[in-house]
């Protein structure tokens, strides 16, 4: 697929077609889950096709129109720090088909308790589905 623009507040951003979308649904909000932009729709709409969200019958991947603000580049990749992460680190988990934000409460063991302050929840995970969570902001380039 070819880049793509994301128009938004009067300026124009060139994003490449693979995507992290945030689901603003009640049940997943600090959730993002991983598609690919299929079309454009409009100036403000796309038509994403998930990499991990199935249809109800499971027999193909999702497909759903989102607006441009519900759409989020892929963060770059950063090393996980050195010696683990450190208590109250903001995270991203994956987990149930997409990233989770949440932060370190504790360690046991091999695996850090994360708090999900969305859902007031507190899961173990090992380091191998944790990343550092970056914030995406907009500054106008």
């Amino acid at each position: 697929m070819t880049e793509l623009m994301y128009l938004t507040m009067m300026a124009e951003l060139k994003y490449p077609p693979d995507v992290l979308r945030a689901h603003q649904e009640w049940t997943y909000k600090g959730s993002y889950y991983e598609a690919t932009i299929v079309s454009r729709i409009g100036t403000s709409r796309y038509k994403v096709r998930y990499k991990t969200l199935l249809t109800k019958d499971e027999s193909e991947l999702l497909e759903e129109i989102v607006t441009d603000s519900e759409v989020r580049p892929v963060p770059p990749h950063i090393a996980k720090p050195e010696g683990g992460f450190r208590l109250y680190d903001g995270v991203d988990v994956f987990d149930n088909d997409g990233w989770w934000f949440g932060f370190i409460y504790r360690k046991t063991g091999s695996d850090y308790i994360v708090y999900f302050p969305t859902t007031n929840e507190e899961l173990a995970y090992p380091h191998d589905v944790l990343r550092a969570h970056q914030e995406w902001t907009y500054k106008g380039e």
